[in-house]
């Protein structure tokens, strides 16, 4: 036994289960956040040695499609143009995928332990990916 159905009939259909499909949260598209550091303070909350040759910020970019990336940026570098020094493995990735390369003086001592600078950077970003939910 054969059914048919109007053409219309099937168009309103595949509309109406279009129409209740949910749409992806725009809002978790994006997300960044920075945090000043010093190394006067530093070792007042952390136990490694401060990581950087100059204070600055360390700072985070949340995209879905690369993770978050950390960088950090000497005082007085923080501004639209300028591309910080990548700490974390994401963040070497998309400057290299983008053809980019640092351009604020390189801060980071030679030898540095940057986990914990890594680890602040996520957080600020975790903070900012819960606070935006």
């Amino acid at each position: 036994m054969r059914i048919d159905m109007p053409k219309w009939l099937i168009g309103i259909a595949a509309l109406s289960l279009a129409a209740c499909t949910p749409v992806e949260d725009e809002s978790h598209k994006f997300v960044s956040g920075n945090i000043v550091v010093h190394e006067v303070f530093w070792a007042a909350n952390h136990g490694t040695p401060y990581p950087f040759t100059t204070s600055g910020e360390i700072s985070c970019v949340y995209y879905p499609e690369f993770g978050t990336e950390v960088y950090f940026e000497p005082a007085g570098y923080s501004k639209d143009s300028s591309i910080g020094t990548p700490l974390n493995k994401a963040a070497a990735e998309s400057l290299k995928k983008d053809g980019m390369t640092p351009n604020v003086p390189y801060s980071i001592k030679k030898g540095a332990d940057l986990s914990e600078a890594v680890e602040i950077g996520l957080g600020v970003c975790n903070e900012r990916l819960k606070d935006s939910v």
